[in-house]
């Protein structure tokens, strides 16, 4: 997906939203902001957003001199989702088909996006959670996830936010740890998550972590280390979670075997996926013979 001209006004908020979080100081948050717009005024909109997102925000850490502006929220929402996991397995214990409510509540969490929503409280995780109960994911997409999940050898399931990656535990469990080799960003930007947080989300004691060898807030193939790129052509199915993954690897893999898990919380995302916001969405890539990860 690329960068639409409705991308830069939300980018602008949520860096003065993150300059916010790491200084007090008027004149860094003023350098900042200009570096910002000189970076949106050379953007090139052929490029996914998360490219973009990565500038700002490496330009962000770098003027406030700090490596991780959002360690404090990602512990935080870490917590949250943890105390709320007992509660979710139930439900997908209970539910009568444990693999769609895995899936469906593990696109609920993907709401846990302090870039789309700073203000996130733990009030709207929760009705985000109770909501997702009476919203269904696409039957067709469901069944072809789960019959490519027992077919696969090794699946990649990419991760998204902190907190959200909790959630991935049930999903995770539905589609068989054994198979699943977990992927995370390879340097803090926002509130995606980390090793730190897989470790923190108890994700690391469940499957293989791996980090991306990018710290862009998606997964921009070119910028990922070797070892990321060899393990996400190899494996047999890959799962990418949440709305920086989609822009960054929708139309661009140029393989098979990928589906997106996701909420829509923006206009642009709901126009390129056709559902509205709010929806949870899990769509199945269809390569195009030519596709290029540039």
């Amino acid at each position: 997906m690329r960068l639409y001209h409705d991308c830069l006004p939300c980018l602008l908020r949520g860096a003065i939203d993150a300059v916010r979080r790491v200084t007090p100081d008027e004149a860094v948050r003023e350098k900042v902001l200009r570096g910002v717009i000189d970076a949106a005024a050379r953007a090139d909109f052929r490029r996914p957003p998360s490219l973009m997102a990565q500038t700002v925000h490496r330009l962000i850490r770098e003027a406030a001199g700090s490596r991780d502006p959002y360690r404090e929220a990602k512990d935080r929402t870490n917590r949250l989702a943890l105390e709320l996991l007992p509660d979710l397995r139930r439900r997908v214990e209970a539910s009568g088909d444990p693999f769609e409510m895995a899936a469906r509540l593990a696109a609920a969490g993907n709401i846990i996006d302090l870039a789309a929503k700073s203000g996130l409280e733990e009030a709207d995780v929760r009705t985000a959670l109770d909501e997702s109960m009476g919203q269904a994911l696409d039957p067709g997409a469901v069944a072809a996830l789960r019959q490519a999940a027992v077919a696969a050898r090794r699946i990649l399931y990419i991760g998204d936010n902190a907190g959200e990656i909790v959630l991935d535990r049930l999903l995770v469990e539905q589609l068989g740890p054994d198979k699943v080799v977990f992927a995370v960003r390879g340097g803090p930007v926002m509130n995606d998550a980390t090793v730190e947080d897989a470790r923190a989300s108890g994700m690391a004691g469940l499957v293989e972590v791996i980090d991306s060898g990018s710290d862009a807030p998606g997964t921009i193939l070119e910028d990922c280390s070797e070892e990321f790129r060899r393990r996400f052509a190899e494996v047999d199915l890959v799962l990418a979670k949440g709305q920086g993954n989609y822009e960054t690897l929708s139309g661009r893999t140029g393989r098979s075997g990928v589906f997106f898990l996701l909420r829509v919380k923006c206009p642009v995302i709901a126009r390129d996926t056709g559902c509205p916001v709010g929806s949870l969405v899990l769509a199945k890539e269809e390569p195009v013979q030519d596709a290029k990860s540039t």
